[in-house]
């Protein structure tokens, strides 16, 4: 049977192409379809990863915070992330946000008019936000997937105000990472009881009554109404080190 070599993928039969790589590559009636196929995202997701590393490297201790881009700027909870990016900053650690409005702006604007770093993570949607504007470090990525990895890696801690499904989803990747002990043990932390405390009492109640988590998985959460407490138990690991 026929064989043809792609680079590590061996074809035969029916899927021996009738051109070369090389062929394809030189014509020049080619459309430009092909930047839209899985190999070349795989080269775009590359170059996010690239990026993303680059940029925060060097960006020292950091505290990721998640929250709602719906919170209203006259809002108790973007209050409250305003507070917590300035008291994160004067702990000696720079804020990473979604960088979007609402709770992430909140934060950002703590951080930034403290005078320290404030990063934006920021992702492409069908309805842009944008990144706002007391981010003094942003980065924008197609992936959201690449946009979580940064979130994690580069963070000692977590704190999230109220949020809706994007917020869930973080902080739910977050405690599935270190329950797994894929990662090493890091600080989560909600910041506001009314909020979370149904959430928080659904995990005890049900999801741990059942032995779907055991018990001491919650121990993961800490839920607080104080943004100087939420502060102390997200750095507190990173000051002991």
């Amino acid at each position: 049977m026929k064989e043809y070599r792609k680079g590590p993928v061996l074809l035969r039969g029916r899927n021996v192409p009738t051109t070369s790589t090389s062929e394809r590559l030189l014509d020049e009636r080619n459309r430009a379809d092909w930047v839209h196929g899985d190999p070349w995202r795989v080269l775009r997701i590359q170059s996010e990863f690239v990026e993303g590393f680059g940029a925060l490297a060097e960006l020292g201790p950091a505290i990721t915070v998640y929250g709602s881009a719906r919170s209203a700027p006259d809002s108790d909870e973007y209050a409250a992330g305003v507070e917590v990016g300035r008291l994160l900053v004067e702990s000696g650690h720079a804020v990473i946000t979604g960088g979007g409005p609402g709770c992430m702006e909140a934060a950002n604007k703590g951080a930034s008019e403290a005078g320290g770093v404030s990063v934006g993570l920021g992702i492409e949607l069908p309805h842009e936000q944008g990144m706002n504007e007391y981010i003094n470090l942003g980065i924008h990525f197609r992936y959201f997937f690449v946009r979580k990895t940064m979130f994690v890696k580069y963070a000692q801690g977590f704190i999230a105000l109220p949020g809706g499904f994007g917020t869930l989803d973080e902080l739910f990747e977050c405690l599935t990472l270190v329950q797994t002990r894929t990662v090493r043990r890091f600080p989560i932390v909600l910041l506001g009881s009314d909020y979370w405390g149904g959430l928080v009492s659904w995990l005890r109640h049900s999801v741990a009554h059942e032995g779907k988590v055991a018990p001491h998985d919650l121990d993961l959460l800490r839920v607080t109404d104080s943004p100087e407490e939420a502060v102390r138990l997200a750095t507190a690991p990173h000051r002991e080190a």
